[in-house]
């Protein structure tokens, strides 16, 4: 496996299941994936509303286009979450929607960052995530 990820000493434990501060890579191809957002297959809208349920289906999209490209989360380096209206009682909503995801999708979470966004591209999006990945 091309990733390890750690929680160094000397730096805070992040929430459980929440990220990795630190990926380290040894993998030579990179996969960047687009921001996935709460959307199935066809494009409808999944989780209207609901941030822990959108944050689940963008998981799913990552984990569909990784598979494409060769990847699985295993080979993330690092996710990019893009909030709408981000505030601190979304906290809990945001880490259901992780554990959930990662539960069902057997992964572990790796380094990320959260970076709260005014809006996104339609109105009913509430989260949007990027992934980037290395693979041998």
């Amino acid at each position: 496996m091309p990733v390890t990820l750690i929680n160094p000493p000397g730096l805070a434990e992040p929430p459980a299941g929440a990220y990795h501060h630190v990926a380290i890579a040894s993998g030579t191809r990179h996969v960047y994936v687009a921001g996935q957002i709460a959307r199935d297959a066809t494009g409808a809208p999944v989780a209207t509303g609901d941030l822990a349920g959108q944050v689940e289906q963008a998981y799913r999209n990552i984990a569909v286009a990784l598979e494409a490209a060769g990847a699985t989360f295993a080979d993330v380096v690092r996710l990019t979450f893009y909030v709408v209206d981000w505030s601190a009682e979304k906290f809990e909503l945001l880490m259901a929607g992780i554990n959930r995801a990662t539960e069902e999708l057997g992964v572990t979470a790796p380094p990320a960052s959260l970076i709260e966004v005014v809006s996104l591209f339609e109105p009913d999006v509430l989260v949007e995530i990027l992934a980037t990945a290395v693979v041998d």
